[in-house]
């Protein structure tokens, strides 16, 4: 069983090649975004920094790895962000769980 901590997404300022979001898991959130900030940790993200490109931490469910790869596995992620879709992601987050 995974240990408890933070499942996030980012959503780009603006789309890098087919990439809007990145979703991650992370068991201190505000370290894993501080390394993101300074390019390190993942490359899609250390690629956006050389490249100029912005993001910001739209979204956070408490829970598990299991819970960032179901949450991968739907496959739709601007339908859970609140910066694509609105209000509406609310409750397809929920249905995912």
């Amino acid at each position: 069983m995974s240990k408890p901590g933070t499942v996030y997404l980012l959503h780009f300022s603006e789309a890098y090649k087919h990439a809007r979001h990145y979703m991650g898991y992370a068991s201190d959130l505000e370290e894993r975004l501080s390394r993101h900030r300074s390019g390190q940790g993942a490359r899609l993200l250390s690629v956006l920094k050389a490249s100029g490109i912005g993001w910001e931490c739209v979204r956070t469910w408490r829970g598990s790895r299991a819970l960032e790869r179901k949450l991968k596995n739907f496959k739709n992620a601007p339908t859970l962000c609140p910066v694509c879709s609105g209000s509406s992601a609310n409750k397809r987050a929920k249905a995912v769980k």
